[in-house]
């Protein structure tokens, strides 16, 4: 068996072999085996959008990675650094940091509303999460609610893959872990296309919100540690809240003295137009989590970010230590990615790109709507969009499993040369932030050609 690291075409035998290694001794990240071996997607290559197969195919990439390839492909100056960074001092001695790491800390309070903010690096999201949600139970403990330890998320949120992040919003896209962490209370989550009561979207939105505040009532004040959602609901199908969703959250958290933790593992680091998605609607989380985009995935690195009121309640003695450590958090390779890829961010103006973008792909996906399976359209708020399908327009009744969305419309758009793993009931859109206008056009003509052949397969 060989080992080789080749961006140029691979030979139809080394892919053979590659294929028969994977299909007999590798996991595939929360997918069945059966469905991919002998036929797994092999990549050797990366610029800006576009990435190419080892057998030299090139297609763009509508997902930006797993929703965190935001600077793009190929950026060799990331890589410079973590070179860099690797032969000078890949990670130092217990009790002490490297120069990106204090640094990265500094850049992130720079670009936080908050600039008296901190931050406890992590490797990923997952573990962002955790971190957040035991530094809310510690804070409320530190401030006088000795018996705060539940959690309030909402229904089929996505708050990560750990035991713990498995039991917040309780999605379908991860498995069961047994019973959940004691304290998990799940509301309903905002939907816009079915919103959960009826009348004006924004009086729904705070009904929603609201709910929070009575679980908090129902449960007792001093009970209650934190609230967590995603500004912008991935899992839930890419659900833009209005305004007044957020607003409310953060009143019935001051109300409440509960910690609001803003779950940006997606969304943050300029996905919605902003660098954080609360700026779009004036407010200020207590605590942030966030991961992906920070070094645009070149290394693993993660967050969770704390306003400098939070952070002051750990300054003090041996019974204020926030007790938690993560052996490889906010290491100094993924530190040195994450300072190279924020400055790319800032000298190409990428969060604006995708507010102007996100804008215009908004507009373009409205002529989806010219296919009868097509029953909504979501976005308009950055870089990040959802075309969900149903077999009835008027009641908006989903395709039966046995349509096979999940698995013709991913291939469909693959075969038009657009890397779309979320295509199913929702076709998700969540491209690099670096996508210009030809590109954001070649990705609604690739799902308009693909609808066209669902809708001929289904007989629409």
């Amino acid at each position: 068996m060989t080992s080789t690291i080749n961006p140029e075409t691979l030979s139809g035998e080394r892919i053979e072999e590659l294929q028969q290694i994977a299909g007999d001794h590798m996991f595939m990240h929360a997918a069945q085996t059966n469905d991919w071996r002998g036929k797994l997607k092999v990549y050797t290559k990366g610029e800006g959008v576009w990435v190419e197969t080892a057998d030299g195919h090139r297609y763009l990439d509508a997902m930006a990675g797993l929703w965190y390839k935001s600077a793009g492909y190929g950026r060799t100056e990331i890589a410079d650094a973590v070179y860099a960074q690797m032969t000078a001092i890949d990670s130092s001695p217990s009790g002490g940091a490297t120069v990106p790491q204090v640094e990265l800390a500094g850049k992130v309070a720079e670009l936080y509303p908050d600039h008296g903010a901190r931050s406890f690096f992590v490797s990923g999201g997952s573990e962002a999460v955790e971190t957040a949600v035991k530094m809310a139970k510690k804070y409320s403990i530190l401030n006088g609610k000795a018996g705060a330890f539940k959690v309030i998320s909402r229904r089929y949120s996505y708050h990560g893959g750990t035991a713990m992040a498995v039991s917040l919003g309780g999605s379908p896209a991860a498995d069961p872990m047994g019973p959940l962490m004691p304290g998990a209370i799940h509301v309903n989550n905002w939907n816009s296309y079915r919103m959960p009561y009826e009348g004006d979207p924004v009086d729904v939105a705070i009904k929603c919100a609201n709910e929070f505040e009575e679980v908090i009532k129902h449960q007792g004040v001093e009970t209650v540690a934190a609230m967590i959602a995603e500004p912008i609901s991935a899992a839930f199908g890419i659900q833009v809240p209005p305004a007044e969703y957020w607003q409310r959250l953060r009143e019935i958290a001051d109300q409440y003295n509960v910690v609001l933790i803003a779950d940006e593992v997606i969304t943050g680091f300029g996905r919605t137009g902003e660098y954080f998605a609360p700026m779009n609607w004036g407010v200020q989380p207590d605590i942030t989590s966030v991961a992906k985009a920070i070094t645009s995935g070149y290394a693993p690195l993660g967050a969770a970010i704390a306003t400098k009121k939070i952070a002051d309640a750990f300054v003090g003695g041996p019974n204020e230590t926030f007790k938690h450590l993560i052996t490889f958090g906010g290491h100094p390779i993924a530190a040195a990615a994450a300072l190279a890829n924020l400055k790319i961010f800032e000298r190409e103006d990428l969060v604006g790109n995708s507010k102007r973008m996100g804008t215009y792909l908004y507009e373009q996906l409205q002529s989806l709507f010219s296919h009868k399976s097509v029953g909504d359209v979501r976005g308009g708020l950055g870089l990040l969009a959802a075309v969900e399908l149903v077999a009835d327009r008027e009641t908006k009744t989903p395709f039966p499993a046995s349509a096979g969305l999940a698995s013709k419309l991913p291939k469909a758009l693959f075969d038009r040369n657009l890397v779309s793993f979320r295509a199913g009931d929702v076709i998700a859109i969540c491209p690099p932030l670096s996508i210009n206008k030809d590109e954001v056009d070649f990705i609604v003509s690739a799902i308009d050609g693909a609808l066209d052949e669902l809708e001929s397969d289904l007989g629409i």
